[in-house]
């Protein structure tokens, strides 16, 4: 396998496009009206409930800037939110490297667009489990899978991209934005990065051992076999 050597990359990246998926919904009313402000010919992707709630957030403004994923992708949401994400354009969009001429090839090819920023947070896996009478099949079904490899992609690419997984974090994403001309600079998207892989690292270990309490006994309880 081949690994690319990065030599080359900007100090400070422009967003124009973003990716916006998540679970907590804290914080979009204030994050997307100031992210429009600083930059009106924002592009925004999104899926499922996000999508609905940007629309209501943008009003008169969602047709021109806010896109579907599976609009996007060309792909529709399988049932039940299974697959929204998985997307060949989704992950060249969070990957490709500025000053890659093959990966602008790619996104020439498939008609693709660089992502600057992933806004993504996980389904509430440690909430479920918390709650009295959660069984094992509830637990599976907040398993997230599209979103962890979203903000893996992300913060992967953090000498390109923003991965931003705490509502916490919008304020001074903002803050940086307005003082930087609508661009991030490389070392808040480098502690972004940091904080990114910390977070699906803890979510995957409540997950690891979640499913090393449990036994064979109660997965068969919960299905029919």
């Amino acid at each position: 396998m081949t690994i690319n050597v990065v030599e080359r990359i900007d100090a400070s990246v422009e967003v124009r496009q973003v990716l916006i998926s998540v679970s907590d919904k804290r914080g979009l009313d204030e994050l997307v009206p100031e992210l429009v402000g600083i930059n009106p010919g924002l592009r925004i992707f999104s899926t499922g409930g996000t999508f609905s709630h940007l629309e209501k957030i943008l009003g008169a403004s969602a047709g021109r800037m806010l896109t579907q994923v599976s609009d996007y992708t060309g792909q529709p949401e399988t049932q039940g939110g299974l697959v929204k994400t998985l997307d060949f354009k989704i992950y060249l969009g969070l990957l490709t490297e500025t000053y890659n001429e093959a990966h602008r090839a790619d996104l020439r090819r498939t008609q693709s667009v660089p992502i600057d920023m992933a806004v993504v947070n996980l389904y509430p896996f440690r909430e479920t489990i918390a709650r009295a009478g959660t069984t094992l099949e509830h637990a599976r079904g907040n398993i997230d899978i599209g979103g962890p490899c979203m903000i893996r992609a992300a913060a992967k690419n953090f000498i390109r991209v923003a991965p931003v997984v705490d509502p916490a974090d919008y304020p001074s994403v903002l803050s940086e934005l307005k003082a930087n001309g609508g661009k991030l600079p490389l070392a808040l998207r480098f502690r972004l990065a940091q904080k990114a892989f910390a977070h699906t690292a803890e979510y995957d270990r409540t997950i690891a051992d979640y499913l090393g309490g449990q036994t064979v006994a109660e997965v068969r309880a919960c299905y029919r076999l």
